[in-house]
């Protein structure tokens, strides 16, 4: 099955073609442009240069969040419109989970982290085992030194991931906790092409059904409310 893979939820845009669990491309850029300018083109320059038609693609993975409310809508809508065109399924796939499937290793537990403004981070723990990722907790909004407050008292090396350079610069990791190297510490659309692999798609109409997973209102929203409190 051939999987076409997006991932815009943060500044680095990611596209991938993934092939029964094998890589076929990847293209990263995140510098310069932005998703709206960037991404289409992207796809299209990965195309003709692997060759392979877009009418065999069978379903177009992407990344729903947490993340950039901008950079999710623009991903989730791509997805759907071409997968629409293309008649082929879509699968959605956390983006602190594709994180995770940058480092398919058993013994560690893995903490993506993207950035939820404020000090506060969006993460989750993970772990590899029997050559399946286990999740160990749910989505948390926390506070940077809370995050490594619990990552601390793990019995197990953590690996930090995603945007986590300002919190490791900022406060003191603890003696388990290490943040992981440039090539595989950022969001990559191949590993959420391989997560996909392992999940549902949907199809026709129901494709419409994928809702990007903020975690929180944006902070547009919540100022909103405060300005129009209800009743």
């Amino acid at each position: 099955m051939l999987t076409l893979a997006l991932d815009t939820a943060t500044k680095a845009c990611s596209v991938a073609l993934v092939q029964d669990g094998t890589v076929l491309a990847a293209y990263d850029i995140s510098i310069n442009l932005t998703h709206s300018e960037g991404l289409m083109p992207q796809i299209d320059q990965m195309f003709r240069r692997t060759g392979l038609p877009k009418g065999k693609v069978d379903r177009i993975a992407v990344s729903i969040g947490p993340g950039s409310f901008t950079g999710l809508r623009i991903g989730l809508a791509a997805a759907e419109a071409m997968a629409y065109a293309w008649q082929c399924g879509v699968s959605g796939v956390n983006t602190l989970e594709g994180m995770a499937w940058n480092v398919p290793v058993e013994g560690i537990v893995l903490a993506p982290v993207l950035d939820a403004q404020k000090g506060n981070v969006y993460t989750a723990f993970y772990t590899w085992q029997g050559g399946a990722l286990q999740c160990l907790t749910d989505v948390r909004m926390l506070s940077g030194s809370e995050l490594l407050r619990q990552a601390g008292e793990l019995d197990r090396p953590v690996l930090l991931l995603g945007e986590c350079l300002r919190l490791a610069k900022r406060e003191s990791l603890p003696q388990n906790v290490t943040v992981a190297a440039e090539q595989i510490r950022l969001p990559h659309a191949a590993s959420v092409g391989l997560a996909a692999e392992r999940k549902d798609m949907l199809s026709g109409e129901g494709l419409f059904r994928l809702r990007p997973f903020y975690y929180r209102k944006s902070e547009a929203e919540e100022l909103w409310e405060k300005k129009h409190p209800a009743g």
